[in-house]
């Protein structure tokens, strides 16, 4: 098989997300090579981002502030110096995006406009033409990439395998050319992934449906870490009309006054939670499906919240609703909770180092420990931004050690095609993930989901493709066998309370003792989280 080389001081980046893209830009003036499954700035779940980018850059905003609302929504296992590390970062990383070009909403007086969501204590949402921060993040992030000499891009080549040394330090990944239809090695000292989450496993998503954990799964396979892969977080309004991947009614609309309401008109949510529609997002999700599944629906409500101002203040979500002839500011929405977001992913420490030499993740693939068990609104791109500033530091002070040692990868990948999955499969594994290890989960729905998924990996049509996310889907499905407690983004209707003791779960591979996993017990709280940020 042909392998090609990068340079000794070159850095191998799987994925071309904002986490992607930003850690690259930053390596500069280290040369990089960025490879992207689709046309750079089709792909990746980063430009659908609608809601914003949360920062403690008001003038009342502090980052200790930012910090106790991200350690409250993590329902006990956010990790306090990752957390600390993001509030106290975030301000600065928004001013990079400025200078990179992008455009956040401002005031009359040319302050950065603030948006509330919810769990959040404060105004503290940047947002870009009020829903499109992602896509405009993505597209100055796009054009600076295509204007850095040091950063070159790889379009429509997909990664299946990581490649390891005889000395377990990663050394680049099996790519294959979509174009070319031909497979090679791509040799490389370092390499990241920044693959993004695994939404497109189930069957109601806001994610792309490419969107398949495929990058958890290749970190297994080579002996990385992988942690709390059961935390899948469901977004409470994804617009349910029947379009696949579901859109999504940002959590700023209820930042900005909308109700949940059910088909009586009745503001659900009041009966549930103190602070009704600005809840954490798990507890909003399960009240939203809990009113579908009385019979009662659930719609959000903008009528005078924000009424005619609609199609101009929320563009995106507007477009989307035109699609099923409906009018926001006259009409209601009708919603259903959706996949959003997996707080769980590649272990790493707070310089996006993995348990892997050579191997650094970052963006949503990555589990930092700054979103526990239940990500705060509008943290996820602030994450890629602090991680992705981190990662492209600890690359310039790493020493790959340039000694030529054989390298080499699992042989049975070989034996599979590199495609995707046949649809008609696929669709089955995602209806298998809604229906036994969705929003609410037992113990025997689970053993069914891993029954099925066993059932998908010994038949005749696995693909390179199937078996990553056959693999992605299964750690979840363990993850939340294992785990017998509710807490955050996992909930067991058998064991709906939340256990006193924190811990995360832990999954290793090694060709000699198979798949195993771990509970690691975090240790007793003995300051408060203000004392910790200050």
């Amino acid at each position: 098989m042909e392998t090609k080389s990068l340079p000794n001081d070159s850095t191998l980046i799987i994925g071309a997300g904002l986490a992607g893209l930003f850690t690259a830009l930053e390596m500069a003036p280290m040369p990089v090579t960025v490879i992207t499954a689709a046309k750079l700035g089709r792909g990746g779940s980063s430009r659908w981002a609608q809601g914003g980018l949360a920062a403690a850059v008001g003038d009342n905003d502090k980052p200790e502030y930012h910090f106790n609302d991200t350690m409250a929504a993590g329902a006990g296992l956010v990790d306090f110096h990752a957390a600390k590390v993001l509030v106290e970062e975030g301000p600065a990383r928004v001013e990079d995006l400025i200078r990179y070009g992008v455009e956040f909403d401002r005031d009359e007086n040319g302050k950065l406009k603030l948006g509330m969501e919810a769990a959040h204590g404060l105004h503290r949402i940047v947002h870009v033409a009020g829903d499109q921060a992602g896509a405009a993040i993505m597209e100055a992030l796009i054009d600076a990439a295509h204007a850095s000499s040091h950063i070159t891009l790889l379009e429509r080549t997909i990664a299946d395998e990581l490649i390891i040394d005889e000395n377990g330090r990663i050394r680049g990944a099996l790519l294959f050319d979509i174009e070319a239809q031909k497979r090679y090695m791509m040799s490389a000292q370092r390499t990241v992934m920044a693959t993004g989450g695994i939404g497109g496993l189930y069957a109601v998503t806001t994610n792309p449906k490419f969107a398949q954990g495929h990058g958890i799964a290749m970190a297994l396979r080579v002996g990385a870490e992988i942690m709390d892969p059961e935390f899948v977080q469901f977004h409470p309004t994804g617009l349910d009309l029947g379009i696949d991947p579901a859109p999504l009614a940002t959590e700023a609309l209820r930042g900005d006054g909308c109700h949940l309401v059910d088909n009586k008109g009745h503001r659900f949510m009041t009966d549930l939670h103190e602070d009704a529609e600005l809840a954490p997002r798990d507890i909003v999700a399960r009240g939203v499906a809990a009113s579908i599944a009385a019979g009662n629906g659930a719609f959000l409500d903008a009528r005078t919240a924000i009424g005619s101002r609609f199609k101009d203040r929320y563009p995106t979500v507007y477009k989307s609703c035109q699609l099923k002839n409906i009018d926001p500011s006259t009409d209601l929405m009708p919603v259903a909770p959706a996949v959003h977001y997996h707080m769980g992913g590649i272990r790493t420490d707070i310089e996006g180092r993995t348990t892997m030499k050579g191997l650094w993740a970052v963006g949503e693939a990555a589990a930092t420990g700054v979103h526990g068990a239940n990500r705060l609104a509008s943290n996820s791109l602030l994450e890629a931004l602090v991680f992705g500033k981190r990662v492209a530091d600890s690359i310039r002070k790493d020493d790959p050690s340039t000694k030529q040692v054989r390298v080499g990868f699992q042989q049975d990948r070989l034996t599979l095609e590199p495609k995707p999955a046949p649809e008609e499969i696929f669709q089955h594994l995602r209806n298998t993930m809604t229906a036994f290890a969705g929003l609410l989960r037992t113990g025997d729905s689970l053993k069914q989901a891993a029954a099925n998924l066993n059932e998908i990996q010994d038949s005749d049509v696995l693909t390179s493709g199937l078996q990553n996310a056959v693999l992605a889907a299964s750690l979840i499905c363990l993850g939340g066998y294992a785990r017998e407690e509710s807490r955050g983004g996992h909930a067991r209707t058998d064991f709906p309370e939340t256990s006193e003791t924190r811990m995360h779960t832990i999954f290793k591979w090694t060709p000699e003792t198979n798949l195993t996993h771990h509970f690691e017990k975090l240790p007793d709280i003995s300051k408060t989280p203000s004392e910790t940020s200050s």
